[in-house]
């Protein structure tokens, strides 16, 4: 197995230290293993898509603009 570092704030490091039971490489290997495997899937999805990025794009604006309105912000 190879190290990594990883910077975090004054803030976090005091919170993670609070926590010392809490295996934190464990925790941060984990979550690493499945954000990688959900970009796999977001990538086979995307391969087989026919939308174009301007599509996507368009998408994109529909839903932020959606959001906004539900939250009130616009």
């Amino acid at each position: 197995m190879v190290n990594i570092t990883v910077t975090v704030s004054e803030s976090l490091k005091e919170e993670l230290q609070r926590h010392k039971e809490v295996n934190w490489s464990a925790v941060i290997r984990k979550s690493l293993a499945e954000h990688i495997r959900k970009m796999d899937i977001a990538e086979t999805i995307g391969k087989k898509s026919k939308l174009t990025k301007k599509d996507a794009d368009e998408i994109s604006k529909k839903i932020k603009r959606d959001i906004a309105k539900e939250l009130g912000l616009i």
